[in-house]
């Protein structure tokens, strides 16, 4: 198999590869080792890392994936070029409808169920808005188009396949240039970042990012509150970014910048897709510190946060999983199995669906002390780590 094929299924750059195969990177994400074995069809993971010692890791020889996916393929992958006798869309109720089904995905705790039946139909509503608008309607037509597959891409990370999300992406970025609102550009960016990233390209992450938070911040000062919270995003989306290739300064000055937006907006401000505000800057103060492996910090950092302040389901479980991410570094499994309990009962989908949050899992089921394997094994049948 070539290095280009290999590093596609696994979903990363075969730039990635190269420097796992020469030793320039280390690979300690069980999620990532997981994958590799899939795609080598190795049934233990053991074969990889050399390490006899531990107990045999069973690979699921295959992806994750989720109910919903075949429908949204088809609503995205099935859009027409041409203009229909569908009856007209209103796209003020339309937009609404997207709206609403935002605070859905905050709000629910089976977010990508949910939110991905909703889905399919709002997105070709929208792209028949777009096709059959003109005017003033036709660019706010583009900027639902945007925050509906925004919305997509949220709800199909990690289970899309990559040629999916990639269209997902570019499609949202696309209709918020087509329609010259900057506030969806940022946004729009931010997701697109999120693709980058997690397929292994950093930089080009973070160029996206900040060339979106250039395009706005000339009009901070008299910006409304949504365009400054779209910059605050950026900013802790950069944070993060620079944090998990281990550049420690630039992490937490992308974060001081996040920081300072959020002290420039009401205290109770919240962005409405992102949820930008005071909570999420703390909590991404708790994911910085941990992808830079600084648990002590990012330990002390969530002692500080009341996580019932976070208006997001699915970010309130995510922190969660931050923090025993940051007791797992510590080697306190216990600890890290109590907080993953905690995680998977706010949202059980967050968990399941996380790569970060399945690894912990996994480690706990590997490695847990002997008193508490019970109780690793049951959360691991429930995310499906292992089987049941």
């Amino acid at each position: 198999m070539s290095r280009p094929v290999l590093a596609g299924l696994c979903g990363r750059s075969t730039d990635w590869l190269k420097k796992i195969e020469s030793d320039e990177r280390p690979l300690r994400n069980h999620a990532l080792l997981l994958r590799l074995a899939a795609a080598l069809q190795i049934p233990d993971v053991s074969v990889i890392t050399g390490d006899s010692s531990e107990i045999a890791q069973p690979v699921p020889l295959g992806r994750l994936h989720h109910p919903a996916i075949p429908a949204i393929w088809g609503a995205v992958m099935g859009r027409s070029i041409f203009r229909t006798a569908n009856e007209p869309v209103d796209v003020a109720v339309l937009q609404g409808e997207i709206d609403q089904t935002w605070r859905l995905w905050h709000s629910s705790q089976r977010q990508r169920t949910e939110v991905g039946a909703l889905l399919p139909d709002l997105i070709r509503r929208a792209e028949f808005a777009v096709r059959s608008g003109d005017g003033p309607d036709r660019r706010r037509a583009h900027v639902a188009l945007s925050d509906v597959y925004r919305l997509t891409g949220q709800a199909t990370a990690y289970v899309a396949p990559p040629e999916l999300a990639w269209v997902v992406a570019d499609r949202a970025l696309s209709a918020a240039q087509q329609a010259d609102a900057p506030e969806a550009i940022a946004a729009a960016a931010w997701n697109m970042g999120n693709i980058l990233r997690e397929t292994a390209y950093p930089d080009e992450a973070l160029r996206v990012v900040m060339e979106a938070a250039d395009l706005i911040h000339p009009h901070l000062e008299d910006a409304p509150d949504d365009w400054r919270g779209a910059y605050g995003a950026l900013q802790l989306h950069a944070a993060v970014t620079a944090a998990r290739d281990g550049r420690d300064g630039e992490a937490w000055g992308y974060w001081d910048k996040g920081d300072q937006v959020a002290k420039s907006l009401p205290a109770s401000y919240v962005h409405p897709s992102t949820v930008f505000g005071r909570a999420n800057v703390d909590f991404h103060g708790v994911s910085v510190a941990t992808d830079l492996r600084k648990s002590g910090k990012a330990l002390t950092l969530a002692d500080d946060i009341d996580p019932d302040t976070m208006p997001s389901t699915e970010r309130r479980s995510r922190l969660w999983i931050e923090v025993a991410r940051g007791h797992l570094q510590r080697g306190d499994r216990t600890a890290a199995l109590h907080v993953m309990g905690i995680a998977h009962s706010i949202s059980s989908e967050t968990v399941t669906y996380t790569p970060s949050a399945r690894s912990v899992t996994a480690d706990l089921w590997r490695k847990s002390p002997r008193a508490f394997r019970a109780e690793a094994t049951r959360l691991a049948e429930a995310v499906g780590v292992v089987g049941t």
